[in-house]
C-alpha cells in the first residue's frame, strides 16, 4: 500500500520497500484486498499491507506527529515539542539516504558517510552547481570510431539500466565487449560469479568503504583522470530524533558521581575497572573477528541477491535438453502469431511451458540482453520467466507452468453447466490483477516494458485463478528517452489493437491501456466484443458504436442500462455499481485520443478503490 517511486523522464522504478528482495523478506503482503494505514495516538503505525513501525517516542500519549514526504525521497515521521514549537524526526523509512532512486540525479554518486553526500565521476561535471537533483553530465564526447578506455571505480555501483547480461567471462572480456558497443556507457563486474553487466545509463550510484560492487567507466582514452576534478557536497538532511542518546548520558553522568562518591573506593574502583576493561578488550578481539568471518561469507551472498533472479532462476537451456523436457516437442499447450506452446518437464522436476519463437530476427547477443532484462522481472501477476536457449536457428521461452490455462477458454467457451461460468467476484479480481501486472511493467520496471498483445489468450489463471500476464517480453524493450524506430510494424491482434498502430504514430503504454479496455468490457460482457458485429469489416464500427452509446448514456446519469451489457450467464449475480464503475473505466481506456486514456497505474488504484 505504501511505497516509494522515482519517476523520471528516462526511468521509474519503486526504491522503499527494496524491489531486490521478496515481498516476504520486506514483511509485506501483497494479496491485501483494502488499502488503509492508521497511525495511532501513542506512535503506532499499521497498514493493509503489514507494514508497522514505531515512532521513536512510542507510547508517549498526546504529541502531534506527522508523516512527511521530504524532497530528498525519503518519507519521515515527526513528532512536535510543544515546548519550543519544534519539529523532530522520530521515523524514517530509509535510515541510509543513499538508497533513495535519483538522490544525487543521473549519473551522481551517493558518498555514503553520516552526514551523506554527492559526486560526479572522474570525467563528468555537475550540470548545476546548485542542484545536485540535476545529477552530472560527461565533459567529453564519444562516437563509435573514437578510441576508449576504462577506467576503475571500486566499491561503486550503479544500480539499473541494465541491457546486457553474460556470466562466467573475464574482466578483459567485458572491458572488449563494452568498448565495441556504441551503447555502452560503463559496466559492472561481480568477481564473485565473473559477471559482466553492460549499463546503457548511469542511475542511483553509490559508493562506500566494503562495497562489493565495481563499476568502469567508458572515457576518451586521452583524457587524463589522475586530474580530473570530483566535485563533492552534502546534502540536508533532517537529524532523526534518538531518545536513548540522552539516557547514554545521563548514565555517563551518573557513573562518574559514583566514582567520586567516595575516595575510600578507589582503589577497589581501579581493580574493578582493570579487569573489566580486560575483559571487554578479549570480547571485542571474540566479536571482530567473528564478524569478520561472517562478514566474509554474508557480502558474497548480498551482492548475489540483485541479481539472483538470473544466477537462480533464469538460466540458458540447450536445445537437446528442450527435446528431453518435451518429448520431442509432443506435447502442445497452444500456438499463436508469436509461436507455438508445449509442455514439459526440466530436471528438477518442475513443470514448464516451452515456447518456441517465430520470427526471431535479433542476433544472438541483442536477443539475450533483452531476456536478461526479462529474467529480472517478478511479480505476482506476471508469467514468470526461468530461462531460454538460443542455439543456432532455435529461439525458445521457458516460463512457469499456469495450471488453468488462458482467460479465453474460461471466459468465452460454453461450460458443461452453469457452476461453471466464471463469477462476478473472480472477473473482477482479474481484471485487478492484470491492472496491477501491466501497472508494474509501464511504472515499477527499472526498464519501461511495453507488452503490445494484451488479450485474453495472453491472460493465464492459476489454480487459484490468479491472474498472470504472458507473452509480456516479446515486444521490443523502449527506452523512455522517446519512441523506438523499430516498433513501426504492427503488433498485436485485430481488435486488440489501438489506433495509433494504424496511423503510424509513436507506441507508448498508451497502446497496452487501449486493449485493457477491450479485455475489461469483455471480461463484464463475457463475449468476444469483436463478435458483435456479423461482418468482419464491421468488427471495429461495432466497437465504436458501443463505446460512443456507453459514453452518451454515462454522461447522462443513466446507470441501469449497464445489467443489459453483463453476461446474462451470471443470471444477474453480479455488483450493480462495480460493474457500471468497470464499464467507465473500460471506455476512459478506448479513448481515440490517447492524451486522454489513463495511465495503467491510475486504471489499478481505481479498480482496486472498487472492492
Amino acid at each position: 500500500m505504501l511505497s516509494l517511486i522515482f519517476e523520471g523522464a528516462e526511468l521509474s522504478a519503486i526504491y522503499w520497500p527494496p524491489t531486490s528482495t521478496s515481498s516476504w523478506s520486506n514483511n509485506r503482503w501483497t494479496s491485501n484486498s483494502t488499502r488503509y494505514g492508521v497511525l495511532n495516538d501513542q506512535g503506532y503505525f499499521k497498514s493493509s499491507d503489514n507494514l508497522t513501525f514505531y515512532a521513536s517516542d512510542f507510547v508517549t500519549v498526546g504529541i502531534k506527529r506527522r508523516l512527511t514526504l521530504d524532497n530528498d525521497g525519503n518519507l519521515r515521521l515527526y513528532s512536535l515539542a510543544e515546548g519550543n514549537g519544534s519539529w523532530s524526526v522520530s521515523w524514517q523509512a530509509i535510515s541510509q539516504l543513499c538508497k533513495v532512486n535519483g538522490l544525487c540525479g543521473k549519473s551522481g554518486i551517493c558518498v555514503y558517510s553520516p552526514k551523506p553526500s554527492c559526486s560526479c565521476p572522474p570525467g563528468y561535471e555537475m550540470n548545476d552547481p546548485n542542484d545536485w537533483s540535476q545529477g552530472c553530465k560527461p565533459a567529453f564526447q564519444i562516437s563509435c570510431a573514437d578510441k576508449t578506455k576504462l577506467i576503475m571505480l571500486p566499491q561503486t555501483d550503479f544500480w539499473g539500466s541494465d541491457y546486457y547480461y553474460a556470466g562466467g567471462i573475464s574482466v578483459r572480456d567485458c572491458k572488449i565487449k563494452c568498448r565495441k558497443d556504441c551503447s555502452c556507457v560503463g559496466f559492472q563486474y561481480m568477481n564473485s560469479i565473473r559477471a559482466c553487466i553492460l549499463k546503457s545509463s548511469l542511475y542511483n550510484g553509490n559508493t562506500y568503504p566494503g562495497h562489493w560492487g565495481t563499476i568502469y567507466l567508458k572515457v576518451p582514452v586521452t583524457m587524463n583522470v589522475s586530474t580530473t576534478s570530483i566535485p563533492q557536497s552534502g546534502l540536508n538532511v533532517p537529524q532523526a530524533h534518538d531518545p536513548t542518546c540522552n539516557k547514554s548520558h545521563d548514565f555517563a553522568e551518573n557513573f562518574s558521581k559514583i566514582n567520586t562518591k567516595s575516595q575510600d573506593s578507589a582503589v577497589f574502583l581501579y581493580m574493578y575497572g582493570f579487569v573489566s576493561a580486560i575483559f571487554i578488550i578479549e570480547a571485542l578481539i571474540i566479536t571482530l573477528g567473528w564478524c569478520f568471518m561472517f562478514r566474509k561469507q554474508v557480502e558474497p551472498i548480498e551482492a548475489l541477491d540483485t541479481y539472483k533472479a538470473i544466477t537462480n532462476h533464469f538460466r540458458r537451456y540447450t536445445y537437446k535438453e528442450l527435446m528431453k523436457a518435451t518429448k520431442n516437442f509432443n506435447d502442445e499447450l497452444g500456438r499463436g502469431g508469436s509461436g507455438v506452446v508445449y509442455k514439459g518437464i526440466v530436471d528438477d522436476e518442475r513443470l514448464v511451458a516451452v515456447k518456441k519463437l517465430n520470427d526471431v530476427t535479433q542476433g544472438e547477443e541483442e536477443f539475450q540482453a533483452e531476456l536478461s532484462v526479462i529474467g529480472r522481472i517478478n511479480h505476482m501477476n506476471l508469467v514468470r520467466v526461468c530461462g531460454f536457449c538460443s542455439e543456432g536457428p532455435h529461439r525458445f521461452l521457458i516460463s512457469e507452468y499456469v495450471k488453468n490455462g488462458s482467460l479465453d477458454k474460461i471466459l468465452f467457451e460454453e461450460p458443461q453447466n452453469s457452476n461453471n461460468v466464471l463469477g462476478w467476484y473472480e472477473r473482477y479480481k482479474i481484471a485487478a490483477g492484470i491492472a496491477k501486472g501491466l501497472a508494474y511493467l509501464h511504472h515499477e520496471c527499472l526498464e519501461w516494458v511495453l507488452h503490445c498483445d494484451v488479450k485474453p489468450e495472453n491472460i493465464l489463471l492459476d489454480a487459484d485463478l490468479e491472474p498472470k500476464i504472458a507473452d509480456f517480453g516479446l515486444a521490443k524493450l523502449l527506452h523512455r528517452g522517446g519512441p523506438d524506430p523499430q516498433m513501426s510494424r504492427i503488433r498485436g491482434t485485430r481488435g486488440y489493437i489501438a489506433p495509433e498502430w494504424a496511423f503510424n504514430l509513436p507506441i507508448t503504454a498508451k497502446a497496452d491501456v487501449y486493449s485493457y479496455g477491450v479485455v475489461l468490457l469483455e471480461l463484464v460482457m463475457g463475449m468476444r466484443v469483436s463478435d458483435m458485429a456479423t461482418e468482419e469489416n464491421e468488427k471495429d464500427a461495432g466497437l465504436r458504436t458501443l463505446i460512443e452509446t456507453a459514453k452518451r448514456r454515462l454522461n447522462g446519469g443513466e446507470l441501469h442500462w449497464v445489467s443489459g451489457l453483463v453476461d446474462v450467464r451470471l443470471e444477474g449475480h453480479f455488483d450493480s455499481p462495480q460493474a457500471a464503475a468497470m464499464v467507465k473505466l473500460a471506455i476512459s481506456c478506448l479513448e481515440e485520443d490517447r492524451s486522454k486514456r489513463p495511465t495503467m497505474s491510475e486504471t489499478a488504484q481505481m479498480l482496486l478503490s472498487l472492492n
